[in-house]
């Protein structure tokens, strides 16, 4: 399996991060320009309404919306971060360790917020959860500290290894290493990422993290709330420090400022992966240029195809995702209707499994499959549902396929789902339903094109067509439109197709690489 990373940098809208395998699209992300308020920062709050009945309190952290902070999210270590809080902020310590005084006994998991919090008072909280359609950010003040390898729990002195690393011999040199190096009252949780790597690597990752929060205390000690203190990484550098290893072999990015960042990065933390990264320079955008475009406008929207003729309609309502298996033209093949319907269905859950991990849905997802008889088919979706999920980074449980063919999930959401619309206002017609004159479409392409050369004595220039119109100004060399300008006008002009324009939409490209605005 190969793993490859397609960055599209978009000054203007963001950055967008494709995932693929075996060059199939199976992650989508998007970073805004402005990135706050994403899972991992840590701000100091104020306290606004408590709501002893939900046993929560809505926090001030200069969102639009107060975040949400659960009794049940304060972590057991609360009074020990906001006496270290206090102190870090009136005494100004030279030092920011956590030493035995600042520890306090640990809250009541049974206790009320109102116990706990007053209106207005200062809180030190992390981001556990985007803000989602008209909710604010959702909160927790057990905090932690994301590296590579490891991740750093203040207040803390436990130790806890990923379930995905099995070998015993391993999960016991990794936590006797990580306990010979780590600071007091801190907890660490390892990665599965640090299976295999060395106690350097992992010292060098824990130093990181200990610089994170020397500067997050510099930052609290003169924080005026509601203030940021700790930013996480952007979502580009994230998503490298938590995915990139071995099994990756590209990643192309389009700007040169993430470029350099991100080899930086990896040469200081992943020496041998640095060559990996390149910098895309091609005249075509950078997602069409490795099928990205394409699988995007074919993956989202209500309706999915897969396994030739069989298709998913993808619903969403308040509550929940509701998923419809239909096997289309597929049913007619074959006699043995329970083998076809198992064959659809196995085919399905791995298309379905897909469409969780591109769309990040999350909450419950009710899932209607083609009906089986056997009790024996029905488990065996279910296992191959469980099987393509494990490489689901979000939390989630899936429940036993039921008699009436429905499997129910549940998926952690922590960030909006990624919504694409593929459904697009005509440009062309702007929902008129009439469009220009395919006749006059070149006529108007030569008048500028006349322009161009005699009034702007631009030279070197290109223009960007539909395929289809492309193939026709090229069409009969000779005697194609194309040749006809080279006589007219004694200059090449390179037609180049781009599957992003519409039919009778094209724009001319200048030597530089620039669009001609007309």
């Amino acid at each position: 399996m190969n793993y490859e990373l397609i960055i599209n940098s978009n000054p203007s809208g963001g950055v967008d991060i494709a995932i693929l395998k075996d060059r199939k699209l199976i992650e989508l992300h998007h970073e805004k320009v402005d990135n706050n308020f994403q899972v991992g920062d840590v701000y100091l709050g104020t306290v606004g309404k408590i709501m002893p009945g939900l046993n929560a309190a809505f926090i001030d952290v200069g969102h639009e919306k107060d975040a949400f902070l659960h009794y049940l999210d304060l972590g057991p270590q609360f009074q020990s971060t906001q006496k270290f809080t206090r102190i870090l902020r009136s005494s100004r310590p030279k030092e920011n360790s956590i030493r035995a005084e600042h520890l306090e006994v640990d809250i009541n998991k049974g206790g009320k917020i109102n116990e706990l919090l007053k209106r207005n008072q200062q809180v030190l909280i992390q981001v556990s959860k985007e803000p989602i359609s008209n909710k604010g950010p959702r909160l927790t003040s057990e905090l932690s500290l994301a590296g590579r390898f490891l991740v750093m729990m203040p207040f803390d002195n436990s130790i806890s290894i990923s379930k995905k690393i099995v070998k015993q011999d391993e999960r016991k040199r990794l936590k006797e290493a990580v306990n010979a190096i780590r600071p007091e009252n801190f907890g660490v949780i390892i990665r599965t990422n640090a299976e295999g790597e060395s106690i350097e690597d992992l010292q060098n990752d824990l130093k990181d993290l200990m610089g994170k929060w020397n500067e997050m205390c510099k930052q609290l000690k003169d924080a005026k709330p509601p203030q940021k203190v700790l930013g996480e990484n952007d979502r580009t550098l994230t998503l490298v420090r938590d995915l990139v290893n071995e099994t990756y072999t590209n990643i192309q990015i389009n700007d040169n400022f993430l470029y350099n960042k991100i080899k930086n990065y990896l040469k200081s933390k992943s020496p041998e992966l640095e060559n990996i990264v390149k910098l895309y320079t091609g005249k075509l955008p950078i997602f069409e240029q490795f099928g990205v475009e394409k699988q995007i406008k074919t993956s989202f929207g209500k309706e999915v195809n897969f396994m030739g003729g069989s298709y998913l309609i993808i619903e969403h309502t308040e509550a929940l995702h509701v998923i419809d298996v239909n096997s289309g033209n597929t049913s007619n093949k074959g006699e043995n209707q329970e083998e076809n319907a198992l064959k659809v269905n196995i085919e399905a859950v791995e298309e379905i499994a897909r469409q969780l991990r591109l769309r990040d849905l999350g909450g419950i997802i009710v899932i209607d499959l083609i009906d089986l008889k056997t009790a024996g088919n029905r488990k065996l979706v279910y296992e191959r549902l469980k099987d393509v999920m494990k490489t689901d980074r979000a939390k989630h449980k899936i429940l036993p396929m039921s008699p009436f063919g429905l499997i129910q999930i549940t998926r952690q959401r922590v960030r909006p789902e990624m919504a694409v619309v593929t459904n697009e206002k005509c440009p062309s017609c702007m929902g008129s339903g009439e469009i220009q004159s395919s006749v006059s479409i070149v006529d108007d392409i030569e008048s500028h094109i006349k322009y161009l050369i005699e009034n702007l004595n631009l030279k070197g220039f290109s223009i960007e067509v539909h395929p289809f119109l492309a193939a026709f100004l090229k069409d009969g060399w000779l005697r194609s439109p194309r040749f006809r300008w080279w006589r007219q006008y004694k200059q090449w002009i390179k037609v180049t197709p781009n599957q992003s324009m519409h039919l009778i939409n094209y724009k001319f490209i200048d030597a530089k690489g620039e669009e001609v605005i007309l």
